[in-house]
C-alpha cells in the first residue's frame, strides 16, 4: 500500500519564505497571494465559535517592509481575517503574542540576518510555533490552485494597528529573569543590529537596573539592518566592549532571534557555549525537562563531549530552529539551539529569542559572581572549520566526485572528528564543516573538499 508522503515545498524554504525584495516571491503580487492562501488556510483550521479568525503581523526595520506589509493586509483581509499589526517587534514576540492573544495564526516580515534588499515571511501557528512541512505544502497548494474562495463584501476582514505591542513584549521577556535578581552594577554593551529589537533589547536590559547600556546598531534607516553590525558581523561588538570596559556584550540579529555574546576580553562567544552554561546551570538546578539538550549536526564536538561528560543526553537534528524545536516537543526536552545562536526554551517562548536568552546567561554570570571570561567558556571546544562554496544552477553535491570525497574524508577522521557538506537552505551555497582533535588536518580536509565541490560547481568560495 502506497503511503501518503508531504508533497515537495517550492515556494517555502528551511525558515518561511525569503528572497530578494521586490522580485519573485517577494513582489506585492507574490505576497499577497501568499496571505490569501495562507488566510484560507487557517481559515479551514479554524475550530474557535464566535470570533472573527484574526492574524497578527510584525516586521524588522527592511525598506521594503513598507511594501509587503500592506500587501500581506491586502491578502488577509480579502479571505476575511482580521489583521493586527505590530510594527518593528523582534519575532518571538509575533510567536508568543499570537499565542496569548489567542489569534489564529502570526506571521512576521524578516529576511533574519540577510542584507536590507532580501526580506522574507516566517509563519506561526495558534500555538506560536513555526508551521510544520506539511502545513506549509497544504499553504502551497492553495497558492498555486484556482480557488481561494475570496470574501464577500461584507465578510472582508479589517485592519488595526496596536501601539502597545513593543511595550507589552518588554514585560513579557522581563518576567523571564529570576525573581529578586537585578542587573545593577552591570555595565553592558548591546548590538541591536539596526533591526526588530532596536526598541526592546535596550530598555527591558535598564529596566531590569542595569548600570549601563551602551547602544549601538539601534539606528535603523531602513538599508543599514545587519550591516557590519549584529551577530553576525561582531568586530564593533568586541571593540566596543574593550573601549567601555564593560561587563560584556549581547549581539542580536536582523529579527532577534539570534544571540551572540562577547566577555569584557572582547572575544566572541557562539551558540554552543551558552546552551552548554545555560544547559548545565539548568541541570544543577534541576530545571531541565529531561536530562539531556537539543542541538544540530553544527554544533561543535567538544559541547558533545561536555554533556556527555555530565551524563545528559545529547540530542542532534539537521541545521534549522524549527528541526529542533520539533524534536523538543517530540522528546519533551526543554532546552535546545544552534552554534548560530538561536536558544529555545520553551518554558519562556516557544520560539528563539535573543533578549530571553541573554537575560539567562546574564543570571548565571551574576549567580557565580565572576568576570564574564571565566564564566562563558564551559568547554574546550575542537577545531573546526565552515567554508562556503557558491554554484549556479544545479547543486554539485549530487556528482559522484563529491560524494566520494565526502567519504574519504569521513574515513580519514575515523571516530576523532566529523564531516558535514550541505546544502544552505537560504542561498546558493554548500556549506562544508569539519572538526576533529587534530587542527591541521581538519583544515587539509575542509581545503580539499572545497577544492573538489569547486570543481564540480564552476565556482569560487564565497
Amino acid at each position: 500500500m502506497s503511503q501518503n508522503k508531504t508533497p515537495p515545498r517550492k515556494f517555502f524554504g528551511t525558515d518561511g519564505v525569503r528572497g530578494l525584495a521586490n522580485s519573485d516571491k517577494m513582489t506585492p503580487e507574490s505576497v499577497m497571494r501568499l496571505g490569501q492562501a495562507a488566510g484560507r488556510y487557517f481559515r479551514n483550521q479554524e475550530k474557535k465559535i464566535g470570533s472573527r479568525p484574526t492574524v497578527f503581523i510584525g516586521k524588522d526595520t527592511r525598506l521594503s517592509g513598507y511594501m509587503i506589509e500592506p500587501a500581506l493586509v491586502a491578502g488577509f483581509t480579502s479571505v476575511g481575517m482580521d489583521v493586527r499589526l505590530c510594527g518593528p517587534i523582534p519575532t518571538s514576540a509575533v510567536s508568543i503574542l499570537t499565542r496569548t492573544l489567542r489569534a489564529d495564526m502570526g506571521v512576521m516580515i524578516t529576511a533574519s540576518h540577510n542584507k536590507y534588499y532580501d526580506n522574507g515571511l516566517k509563519f506561526f501557528g495558534p500555538d506560536g510555533r513555526k508551521l510544520s512541512n506539511s502545513a506549509e505544502a497544504e499553504i502551497e497548494a492553495l497558492l498555486y490552485g484556482s480557488d481561494l474562495r475570496l470574501a464577500k463584501p461584507e465578510n472582508l476582514g479589517r485592519a488595526k494597528r496596536y501601539e502597545d505591542m513593543q511595550a507589552r513584549y518588554i514585560e513579557i521577556a522581563k518576567a523571564t529573569f529570576p525573581r529578586r535578581m537585578r542587573l545593577t552594577g552591570l555595565k553592558i554593551v548591546l548590538d541591536c543590529a539596526n533591526g526588530a529589537a532596536y526598541h526592546t533589547a535596550p530598555d527591558t536590559l535598564w529596566e531590569l537596573g542595569a548600570e549601563a547600556v551602551i547602544p549601538i546598531g539601534v539606528s535603523p534607516n531602513g538599508k543599514n539592518i545587519n550591516l557590519d553590525c549584529g551577530s553576525t558581523h561582531t568586530e564593533l561588538l568586541s571593540e566596543t566592549v574593550v573601549k567601555e570596559g564593560a561587563h560584556v556584550g549581547i549581539a542580536l540579529d536582523g529579527d532577534a532571534d539570534r544571540l551572540i555574546m562577547c566577555d569584557e576580553k572582547g572575544r566572541i562567544i557562539d551558540g554552543d557555549q551558552l546552551l552548554g552554561l545555560i544547559g548545565s546551570g539548568w541541570h544543577k538546578k534541576g530545571q531541565l525537562s529531561k536530562p539531556g539538550i537539543v542541538a544540530t549536526v553544527m554544533s561543535n564536538l567538544g559541547l558533545e563531549r561536555f554533556f556527555e561528560s555530565q551524563n545528559l543526553d545529547f540530542v542532534r537534528t539537521d541545521v534549522g530552529d524549527r528541526h529542533v524545536s520539533a524534536r523538543m516537543r517530540k522528546d519533551g526536552y526543554n532546552l535546545g539551539g544552534e552554534q548560530s545562536g538561536h536558544i529555545l526554551m520553551t518554558d519562556f517562548t516557544p520560539t528563539g529569542d535573543g533578549t530571553i536568552s541573554a537575560l539567562q546567561v546574564l543570571a548565571e554570570i551574576i549567580r557565580q559572581n565572576k568576570p564574564a571570561s571565566e564564566v562563558l567558556s564551559v568547554f574546550e571546544p575542537v577545531p573546526q572549520t565552515l567554508k562556503n562554496v557558491s554554484y549556479s544552477g544545479e547543486s554539485p553535491l549530487a556528482s559522484d566526485a563529491v560524494q566520494a570525497a565526502i567519504k574519504d574524508a569521513q574515513s580519514s577522521f575515523g571516530s576523532s572528528g566529523r564531516v558535514l557538506v550541505r546544502a544552505s537552505g537560504t542561498e546558493p551555497l554548500i556549506r562544508v564543516m569539519a572538526e576533529g582533535d587534530d587542527g591541521t588536518k581538519v583544515e587539509k580536509l575542509t581545503d580539499d573538499l572545497v577544492n573538489v565541490i569547486k570543481q564540480q560547481a564552476n565556482s569560487e568560495p564565497a
